[in-house]
């Protein structure tokens, strides 16, 4: 596989202030309960991020790193907390959440820097055990970005992905943003180019650590991906896996009808969530043999 070299991190700008408020909205909701959990995380650190973890009872069987979403330009680890929860109640798995650097102050590739950091002290961390990275929307974009990187023997090894409505072509030209504008309410072409902008300041959004669906995927990581048919983010779901599948990867693919964007994060009690955590729970045990 060609070797794909992470671009050097470059200054950012400030955040404009309607930004600013949705930041400050989605702290203050936090800090009000939403996305509490029935226990408390632990919060540490991993690679020097602010990091929230949830231990099984037991001893674990493996580990999960989970990129939260947001555009890149907003989300915490609380957005993750409830889905890693359930996951470590469910599964002999801990599951680490880090804070990565969000855009426009840290523009591409600031995120994918810290996320790549977390992933190596978590693998230092657990040894040989199982790991596997867990994203939604454009933590998923993310975690695909270092399938690509632990693909080509340039990040430590992955045993396998877990793609929530991945966001993996920041070119904001596929069909769906059309075709599925009236049924996603989650996200929208002007929202996405916004975010895209304020990410990319500039860098090209073809190059493969961006759009991991434009990278070669050659030797890539077991992967299922999870999207709603609904969602304007059908076609890099559904394009990416075929390029998995073209490659011969172990790739799975859930499609449902009348899911939202990323619902499985959002609540279980959402159309196409319940599904969508059996099919996360299966191939987990499967990456980590139990």
């Amino acid at each position: 596989m060609t070797n794909i070299i992470l671009p050097l991190l470059r200054p950012g700008r400030p955040a404009p202030p309607d930004l600013a408020e949705r930041r400050g909205q989605m702290a203050a909701g936090v800090a009000a309960g939403a996305f509490a959990t029935t226990r408390p995380a632990t919060e540490t650190t991993l690679a020097g991020l602010r990091t929230l973890r949830f231990a099984p009872a037991g001893a674990p069987r493996g580990a999960v790193l989970s990129l939260h979403g947001g555009g890149f330009r907003i989300g915490r680890p609380e957005f993750e907390a409830p889905l890693a929860e359930a996951l470590s109640d469910t599964l002999p798995v801990m599951v680490a959440i880090p804070q990565y650097r969000l855009a426009p102050e840290g523009p591409f590739p600031a995120g994918l820097a810290d996320a790549l950091a977390a992933l190596a002290a978590l693998r230092e961390e657990i040894g040989d055990l199982p790991l596997i990275v867990c994203g939604d929307s454009a933590g998923a974009g993310l975690a695909a970005s270092l399938g690509v990187l632990s693909a080509s023997g340039q990040a430590p090894r992955i045993d396998g992905l877990v793609l929530l409505s991945p966001w993996l072509d920041l070119t904001v030209t596929a069909p769906a943003y059309a075709e599925n504008a009236a049924t996603d309410p989650m996200f929208s072409t002007e929202s996405a180019s916004v975010a895209a902008e304020l990410y990319l300041q500039g860098f090209d959004p073809r190059h493969p650590l961006a759009s991991p669906l434009f990278a070669p995927v050659e030797g890539y990581p077991p992967t299922l991906i999870s999207v709603g048919t609904g969602e304007v983010l059908r076609d890099d779901s559904l394009r990416f896996h075929a390029r998995l599948v073209e490659a011969g990867v172990d790739a799975r693919l859930s499609a449902i009808d009348g899911m939202d964007h990323v619902a499985v994060v959002r609540g279980m009690d959402l159309p196409g969530s319940r599904e969508t955590f059996a099919e996360v729970c299966r191939f987990i045990a499967d990456i980590a043999d139990c």
